[in-house]
């Protein structure tokens, strides 16, 4: 957080609020990472398409602004941590999806925002964990 600029946050919190209000209104579809990749592989041919769009959609927006605005990226975009504990990680990510029936843009986003009390629970609990692991990690490891 040695960067942070409240104006830019807002920009992509706004972004993001907006494009998940686009898909709820344009789709009738929440958009929630998780349950769009899970909808793959069960699909029905007319229901890939937009979650294949959708998946594809997020890390070539986070590139073209990256490549639009360079400065947005401070300092380079390297990784320490071994190639093994990274996917053990996202393992991890997708059973405790599985586990809390949606991920952080599901709750987070689109459940909070419909005044879901399942994910006002989910949201306090992955948060929670975070900060605990975040602490572990930093003070205790």
């Amino acid at each position: 957080m040695d960067h942070f600029t409240p104006f830019s946050a807002a920009i992509g919190g706004a972004l993001i609020g907006l494009s998940a209000g686009m898909l709820w209104v344009m789709n009738g579809r929440i958009a929630g990472v998780s349950g769009v990749f899970g909808g793959l592989v069960p699909s029905h041919p007319h229901d890939s398409l937009w979650r294949l769009l959708f998946l594809l959609g997020l890390p070539t927006g986070g590139a073209l602004i990256f490549w639009l605005w360079p400065t947005f990226a401070p300092t380079p975009l390297t990784f320490d941590t071994p190639l093994g504990l990274l996917v053990a990680a996202g393992i991890l990510v997708g059973v405790g999806t599985r586990l809390g029936g949606g991920c952080t843009s599901g709750h987070g986003v689109c459940g909070l925002a419909r005044l879901q009390f399942r994910s006002l629970i989910a949201v306090v609990v992955f948060m929670a964990t975070g900060m605990a692991t975040v602490f572990v990690v930093r003070h205790v490891l």
